[in-house]
């Protein structure tokens, strides 16, 4: 090319949920039976929309005005539906210009850092969603900033490591926190956010707080929105239907905005996504004007229920076969529909191996861990994928140094789903042993 027309943070965009995809179709090819547990999609693993949810989208669908354009912000009765949910806790009020619909939570993510200026970084957890760090990665065109999340500790925040990090890296202008988490499945208790949002306030730091899974707890944890706790912060909270409906194909999340004009340059900040979705025209209309039907209709806490209760008892047998598997740190799943397993510190390395009886395999993953840059958890996934069919996902690429994988819940099957985990459990045994 004349010129050097690549991004500067173009190497910063990766999504191994997905890559690993391309792996396992492979392997299907070659005749291996894949059970794909690695993208949190509850539909592509069998989950069966209620009949009334389906009847509220086609009675839409049957409306000239779900396929028109909607307004830049989103579909103004369902903006006003969401403000009067979340002033109805009475903490933090807004209306609905403070929210502004995106086509999908990943669209959202993506404009959020990329309107930033590229000095300015924003802290987010390790391990963290790929998307999340991504999109701060590649906005700044250096890897991301981070925070621990204590593998020790249930997968807590290390608040430590987190005012350290604030504290002598004065280019960290914001602070990301996922709750529930994605990947590790936890819930952070009150005394926690309070924490770290007394110090965002202490370093004048903006909050964003990813809360796609917030409808999705179990275990008898509880936590909190971050709008009951924000006071004056500015702040922006991420939403959507993908999840808990669920309706990822919808591609419709959105953003709550808090305290907006407490700070100018904050305000001018919002403003600047705004303008990109004017830019765009809106977003979707039809899952927009769907919301209010379906959040508030009386089988909805049901069908939610149902759903939790099935993740609670899944994520409880995965932990208690897991458990009894010397070699690796497993937390129970107590939020969302992930388990994240990590090894113990310096027990892999770049020998392990697991039986594959297909030839045409065996040569296919001898060659993918002799890649440059394989990390010894992702030659595991691939020996894993290879051997027993079960598709998961490097810890590593979460954005951490922990060596491990990531697992969902999703499984309808009991039987099924307790089949994986054991022969999971049998696969790290046998992975340390060829390992050691």
């Amino acid at each position: 090319m004349r010129n050097n027309i690549v991004h500067i943070g173009a190497g910063k965009l990766t999504y191994e949920i997905r890559a690993i995809v391309d792996i396992a179709e492979k392997l299907s090819e070659l005749g291996i039976k894949t059970n794909m547990e690695n993208i949190g999609d509850p539909i592509a693993k069998g989950e069966k929309i209620p009949d009334w949810m389906k009847q509220i989208v086609a009675d839409l669908a049957m409306q000239d005005c779900s396929y028109g354009y909607c307004a830049t912000k989103g579909v103004l009765e369902t903006r006003k539906f969401l403000a009067e949910r979340t002033n109805s806790r009475g903490k933090a009020q807004i209306t609905p210009e403070d929210i502004v619909f995106f086509n999908g939570l990943g669209d959202a993510i993506q404009k959020v850092y990329g309107f930033l200026k590229r000095e300015a970084r924003v802290i987010g957890p390790s391990p963290t969603y790929s998307t999340h760090s991504s999109g701060e990665a590649a906005h700044a065109g250096q890897p991301p900033v981070s925070y621990r999340l204590d593998p020790d500790n249930y997968w807590y925040p290390d608040l430590d490591d987190l005012r350290l990090s604030i504290k002598y890296n004065p280019a960290i202008c914001g602070l990301l926190i996922i709750n529930p988490d994605n990947p590790t499945g936890a819930v952070y208790p009150e005394r926690i956010l309070v924490e770290m949002l007394e110090l965002a306030r202490k370093y004048d730091l903006f909050v964003i707080c990813d809360e796609i899974y917030h409808n999705i707890i179990y275990n008898g944890e509880s936590t909190r929105p971050i709008s009951d706790l924000i006071g004056d912060i500015p702040a922006i909270a991420m939403k959507g239907i993908s999840k808990d409906l669920p309706w990822p194909g919808s591609r419709c999340g959105w953003i709550e905005i808090y305290n907006r004009n407490k700070d100018p340059m904050f305000a001018q900040y919002i403003q600047s996504i705004v303008n990109s979705k004017m830019v765009e025209v809106c977003s979707t209309t039809l899952p927009q004007k769907a919301i209010p039907l379906i959040l508030s209709h009386e089988q909805y806490p049901v069908y939610l229920n149902e759903r939790t209760t099935r993740y609670e008892k899944h994520s409880n047998i995965a932990y208690n076969i897991l458990k009894e598997v010397p070699g690796i740190k497993v937390n129970r799943t107590n939020g969302a529909f992930y388990m994240s397993i990590a090894f113990q510190r310096d027990l892999l390395s770049n020998t392990g191996t697991l039986p594959i009886e297909n030839a045409e395999v065996r040569t296919m993953i001898e060659k993918l861990v002799q890649e440059p840059g394989t990390s010894p958890d992702k030659r595991f996934v691939y020996y894993l994928l290879a051997s027993t069919g079960i598709c998961t996902v490097p810890l590593s690429s979460f954005s951490t140094p922990e060596q491990g994988f990531r697992i969902t819940l999703l499984e309808r099957d009991e039987k099924v789903f307790t089949s994986i985990f054991k022969l999971i459990a049998k696969s790290i045994t046998a992975y340390l042993k060829s390992n050691s």
